[in-house]
């Protein structure tokens, strides 16, 4: 498969055939979801709490004597069916969210997102980005010049300050080392731009079967 490849200026210079094993991969709907899912999962934190009887202030006197009122008997004025009292079963700032997921089965996801994003014609290659210093506007620029609108994801081989600090204003533009591709971001983004040498990074990393 061959995507159209750009010059620093914006311009088109021609086309880069992307790796078949990387961008042509089996795309599996269902492992993409559940890799999704575990994603997301891993990355949720437990904010809600709600305090037991065991938690709540107060409570440590018998409200009245068993017998002899009339009344139900009561042990304890924190118990959950007095107001003010313990929540049964509520939540706890301890639940784990995350989830488990094979490596060979997280990776075959990775792969199927980002060959669904290359048929969907979703994928351009930047031959290289030679600023001296960063410059936002000058980046949004390029961008739209290549046709990368919308949420965009910027893949770079490895760091590149200039780049990032020229893309960080930028609110729907989020930039990625190559190793650090993930299902979420796949999926999320409208437009996916590689840098040259990140396409070789990719498949240097996601490439080999182990």
């Amino acid at each position: 498969m061959k995507i159209d490849l750009y010059t620093t200026d914006g311009s088109k210079k021609g086309s880069i055939t992307l790796p078949k094993e990387i961008f042509e991969a089996d795309i599996a709907i269902g492992l993409m979801h559940d890799a999704l899912l575990r994603q997301q999962g891993n990355g949720r934190v437990s904010t809600a709490s709600a305090k037991t009887r065991s938690e709540v202030a107060g409570g440590g006197r018998k409200p009245w004597k068993q017998k002899g009122t009339g009344r139900a008997r009561q042990g304890s004025i924190r118990s959950a069916q007095w107001r003010g009292g313990g929540i049964i079963f509520g939540p706890t700032p301890n639940r784990n969210f995350g989830k488990e997921m094979p490596k060979k089965m997280r990776r075959k996801a990775l792969l199927g997102a980002l060959s669904a994003k290359a048929k969907a014609k979703g994928i351009s290659a930047l031959e290289g980005f030679s600023a001296k210093e960063p410059k936002t506007k000058d980046f949004s620029q390029l961008l739209q010049k290549i046709g990368c609108t919308g949420k965009t994801l910027v893949v770079t081989a490895g760091r590149d300050t200039i780049l990032e600090k020229s893309a960080n204003n930028i609110q729907e533009v989020k930039t990625i080392f190559a190793q650090y591709l993930n299902i979420a971001d796949i999926l999320s983004a409208d437009r996916i731009l590689f840098l040259e040498d990140a396409i070789e990074k990719t498949k240097e990393i996601f490439g080999s079967k182990k």
